[in-house]
């Protein structure tokens, strides 16, 4: 049974035409400023089933992170269809879901409730989600005062927590200690072992091969290649090498 598919995806934006200096904008101010449509994604088909791991590589502003965010729920496609049967955490983007003037603590209910959690399942995984994180004594503290590692450190924990059914990941485990990071992964293993998906998008092919046994390659928002992790993270090394 597909966990996640997409049919014929494409996302489009717009965007202003060329510079704007004062007289134009003050001239744009009394009639309709030009904006052309852009593919962030075009047509894009994919299926995913239980155990699957994506891999997702292609240069900045290939489509990696719209795709993510289509699957999330956080955006809609123009075109096509986005089916998604489970529940999904997304780690999209540092401190997502989090409230800067709020402690770890209130910051880590804050983000299971967004995730789907009851108040008493929350309180069940608390010391398991703080003990993972190894945030200890700077759980009571504010957010603000954290790194980005520690930032991190609290979102993993509250994601792997709450058993996702898909689990995607936008280059967040680039931040932070390598020990850290080797911890993630583990966890990362054991949800795949259980039949969870996986979809990373990451710049960091080391982790990509760590993690995935799928692989897409974008590029201007089109579906270049596909195929293993292997043969994928190979190739697109060999072309920005």
């Amino acid at each position: 049974m597909s966990v996640v598919r997409l049919e014929g995806v494409s996302k489009t934006y717009s965007r202003k035409v060329g510079r704007q200096f004062v007289k134009s904008y003050l001239s744009a101010r009394f009639r309709p400023a030009r904006h052309e449509q852009f593919y962030a994604l075009k047509r894009v088909n994919l299926e995913l089933r239980e155990g699957d791991s994506l891999a997702v590589v292609g240069p900045n502003g290939a489509g990696k992170s719209t795709l993510l965010s289509l699957v999330a729920g956080l955006s809609w496609p123009d075109e096509g269809r986005v089916l998604v049967n489970g529940r999904v955490a997304a780690l999209l983007e540092l401190g997502s879901g989090f409230h800067p003037d709020l402690t770890g603590a209130e910051n880590v209910r804050l983000n299971a409730a967004l995730l789907g959690f009851s108040r008493q399942r929350t309180r069940e995984k608390f010391d398991e989600i703080v003990e993972f994180s190894e945030i200890g004594q700077f759980i009571a503290e504010p957010l603000r005062t954290y790194s980005a590692g520690m930032i991190m450190r609290l979102a993993f924990s509250v994601a792997a927590a709450v058993d996702p059914d898909i689990l995607l990941i936008d280059e967040v485990l680039a931040v932070g200690d390598p020990a850290f990071q080797q911890k993630c992964i583990r966890k990362i293993q054991e949800l795949k072992q259980a039949g969870r998906v996986l979809i990373c998008a990451s710049h960091v092919m080391g982790t990509l091969r760590d993690l995935c046994n799928r692989g897409i390659w974008l590029e201007h928002g089109r579906v270049q290649r596909e195929g293993t992790a292997e043969e994928l993270i190979t190739a697109y090394e060999a072309s920005i090498g």
